[in-house]
């Protein structure tokens, strides 16, 4: 593909979504290289920003809708509160309804983000421990490349409250969604030995580091047959990056941002709450943590008002449907876009430095980890966050960087991966400063022991 095709790659492959909300406005023209270069033009374009994965992006459109509901509260607060908040919060809430294909709109809470959503499901479970639902030493199962925030809610909520926890191995570089498969059986397998049960299983859609697209609709079958409780979700990166639909992927819980892949401002994430057979919200004693006024009237209710507080970034999804809509195919198109040419972006760096992608296209949404030289000697997480912070102080590169130790008997392999991202804002000249950057440091004979602590 040549670098024109690239940096106007939202005008080529239409595709359609299958939900409401997701296809364009035809009465809107199609958005131009040139107006996409005025919707983010606040970025600082001396960065080869590849990083979209960790904090998202927020247009000019957005920004300014955003600004409109937050004079809207300063201007008179109380008119505010009683007469456009909720209106306001109820119609994002039924936008993300019609995104995600879910039932009712009672199914969808918004919140601040995938952390606070895993603290609201864990929260619910470290009740079931305490107050006798599961027995102390019951299961709850998690990926080991799980977000560190949630192994961390792991420890506050579920093994204080007696709960086990076990994790399932992941194998990285990874070749195929049966090596996920395969370990998540051995893991439930362990998990409903000696008596225990497995009582909630917590998988990632996309894991965040490394990243790889998990088959989250067959490993819920696996749980369904083998009897675990209640499946969550963690999705944080998967709306506006990988195909979300709540019926065909069947959880009990599921959460993702918004300000990720979906170009609101931080923050916001939706949490879905599977509705059962008898018309009740699964879980439905789920509670919002911060403890307010709507306290008891529903986790929806209780999450749209948690005192006084900014929330203008949950009520400007209208204005991120619109604008997800100018480009051709709406938010199906720009996934389709962005997979393709990180793809793209991720051979070219993996051929010019001769190393390998972490995994095979088809477990790839709009972020690919590539291999790094191993000449660059990353040997620890400490490596990799310096050798992330000179690239990005010494030539304005900012992409995430991760340590992948050698096996037993292993030698000269690639130990150190970077994660990049593509988003519409991105052209083909911020990977190319990416591999010169690494291609400058090898010539340089540079290693990671040449950075001080």
């Amino acid at each position: 593909m040549s670098s024109t095709t690239h940096n106007h790659i939202h005008e080529n492959n239409h595709h359609n979504g299958s939900h409401v909300a997701k296809k364009p406005n035809l009465s809107t023209s199609v958005i131009t290289a040139s107006e996409i270069k005025s919707e983010f033009a606040h970025h600082d374009a001396s960065v080869a920003r590849i990083n979209n994965g960790s904090f998202g992006c927020c247009p000019a459109s957005i920004r300014a809708a955003q600004h409109r509901w937050q004079l809207q509260y300063l201007r008179q607060p109380d008119h505010f509160y009683f007469n456009e908040l909720k209106t306001g919060i109820l119609q994002s809430r039924t936008l993300i309804k019609d995104l995600v294909n879910a039932d009712h709109v009672d199914e969808i809470s918004i919140v601040d983000n995938a952390t606070t959503a895993a603290a609201i499901v864990l929260q619910h479970t470290a009740w079931n421990f305490r107050e006798g639902r599961f027995q102390k030493g019951d299961v709850v199962l998690m990926l080991h490349y799980a977000y560190g925030a949630v192994k961390k809610s792991m420890e506050a909520y579920v093994t204080r409250a007696g709960g086990n926890v076990v994790e399932v191995p992941l194998p990285f570089p990874v070749n195929s969604n049966d090596e996920i498969v395969s370990e998540f059986r051995k893991a439930l397998e362990r998990g409903n030995s000696n008596g225990k049960r497995v009582r909630l299983a917590v998988i990632d859609h996309v894991t965040s580091m490394p990243c790889v697209v998990i088959p989250v609709k067959e490993l819920i079958q696996i749980c369904r047959e083998e009897g675990v409780d209640q499946v969550f979700v963690d999705a944080a990166h998967s709306i506006g990056c990988t195909d979300v639909d709540m019926k065909e992927i069947g959880a009990d819980f599921y959460t993702s941002n918004l300000h990720k892949w979906f170009f609101c401002p931080p923050s916001i994430a939706f949490l879905y709450t599977r509705r059962n057979l008898k018309g009740s919200v699964s879980g439905s004693d789920l509670h919002h943590p911060v403890v307010s006024h709507e306290y008891g009237n529903g986790l929806a209710v209780e999450s749209a008002w948690i005192g006084t507080r900014d929330y203008s970034a949950q009520l400007v999804v209208p204005a991120a449907v619109e604008f997800v809509n100018r480009f051709e195919g709406g938010i199906e198109g720009i996934k389709k876009r962005n997979h393709e040419a990180v793809m793209e972006m991720g051979e070219m760096l993996a051929k010019a430095w001769g190393t390998h992608l972490g995994s095979p296209a088809d477990m790839c949404a709009s972020m690919v980890m590539v291999g790094l030289p191993p000449c660059l000697g990353i040997g620890s997480d400490s490596d990799a966050l310096k050798l992330r912070t000179h690239l990005r102080d010494a030539f304005a590169v900012e992409v995430p960087l991760y340590y992948r130790p050698p096996r037993e008997g292993e030698v000269g392999v690639v130990t150190g991966y970077a994660r990049i991202s593509h988003q519409v804002y991105n052209k083909v000249d911020d990977y190319y400063k990416f591999r010169d950057a690494v291609n400058q440091l090898v010539q340089n004979g540079f290693t990671c022991a040449d950075l001080s602590d």
